[in-house]
Parts: C-alpha cells; sequence; structure tokens
C-alpha cells in the first residue's frame, strides 16, 4: 500500500479532530469542547488540536463552515433564480434527514450560539452570509422573470432562514414529528407559490 504524503496525512487528522469535535458538541454541548478533549477524542494530543487549529474558537468556525458545506449537491448545474433557490430549500430540509453528527452539530451549536457570546458572532456571519446567497438568488430570479418583481430579497431571505432553522430546531427536539423527506416537498412547493410568476 502507498505511503500517504503529508498533505494526506495532515487532512485525515484534521478531519478526525473536527469529527470528534462534533461528537462532543453532540453528546455534551459546545461547553465540552476544548482542545485537550478534542485531541484526546480523536486519538492525537492536544498540541496537534492547536497545531491545526490555534484554538477553540477557531475550531468551532471550521466545524461550522465544515458541516454547511456541499450538502447540496449538482446546484452550481443550475442556472441562478427560482429552481436553484428551491433546490437550496431542498437540500437544506433534505440534510435534516441526515443522522450524521456534523449535521446535528451545526444546530446544537446555531442553537447555543443564541446565550453563547463566543459563538453568537461566528452564526451571525453564517446566517448572513446564507441571507446573501439567497438574496442573489431572489434577484437573479427577479431579474431572469422566474420570480415576481414586487418580491423583496431582503425579507424572503430572512423568512427562508427562519423558516429552515426553525424546522431545524424542531427536528433536534422532536425528530418523530419532523419528517424532511416528506416536509422538503411541502415547503419547496409553499415557496414556488409564493415567489412564482
Amino acid at each position: 500500500m502507498p505511503r500517504r504524503s503529508q498533505q494526506e496525512r495532515r487532512d485525515q487528522a484534521s478531519a478526525a479532530l473536527v469529527e470528534a469535535a462534533a461528537e462532543l458538541v453532540v453528546e455534551q454541548g459546545v461547553r465540552a469542547v476544548t482542545l485537550a478533549a478534542v485531541g484526546e477524542r480523536a486519538g492525537y494530543s492536544r498540541g496537534l488540536v492547536t497545531h491545526h487549529f490555534g484554538s477553540k474558537a477557531a475550531l468551532l468556525e471550521h466545524l461550522a463552515r465544515a458541516t454547511q458545506a456541499g450538502f447540496v449537491p449538482g446546484l452550481d448545474a443550475l442556472p441562478p433564480g427560482l429552481e436553484r433557490l428551491l433546490r437550496l430549500i431542498d437540500g437544506y430540509v433534505r440534510q435534516l434527514g441526515n443522522a450524521s453528527v456534523l449535521s446535528r452539530a451545526f444546530v446544537l451549536l446555531w442553537a447555543e450560539s443564541m446565550t453563547d457570546p463566543e459563538l453568537a458572532p461566528l452564526f451571525r456571519e453564517r446566517d448572513e452570509a446564507f441571507r446573501a446567497d439567497l438574496r442573489a438568488e431572489i434577484a437573479a430570479g427577479i431579474a431572469g422573470g422566474d420570480i415576481r418583481e414586487n418580491v423583496e430579497p431582503d425579507e424572503v431571505a430572512v423568512a427562508v432562514v427562519g423558516q429552515l432553522r426553525g424546522i431545524a430546531l424542531q427536528r433536534l427536539l422532536a425528530p418523530e414529528a419532523v419528517r424532511p423527506n416528506r416536509l422538503r416537498h411541502t415547503v419547496t412547493d409553499t415557496w414556488r407559490r409564493a415567489l412564482s410568476r
């Protein structure tokens, strides 16, 4: 078996550390995430965690970004506008059905950011980035003629994020009540009717 390159070893260690941080968040909350605890959980030293991330805040930021990356495959193949917006919404709701530790960790971190001064700025930034992506899709849909001209992109972006985060919290609190595979059709159909010309 060929030896792994230094970059491959670094990437593997980084992924293991992020996974360990996510597991700690899911099992015990964000307060349980220390560099030492993450290193121990992943089978590495605290020094390696510090080397990779530098601080707990940087590790949590990396975790938040990793949990949001690439959850809607094929999105880039669609032109900007209504269909891409609906695919993004659908992908978010579908991802809630994914029981992965990373998905659950993101929702828990987002919920904890409401009262945690370390997390709050990070998740304000993540939510603003999400709203900006949605606004861009809505504006493109208006310009392209598949979204009504009287739609206000800022307001719709806030409403979409609010709905999706609310569904995520419900899924976390009462998983049996939220069936993402069925709900995603209701959510996308609702937005299609609300926005279409």
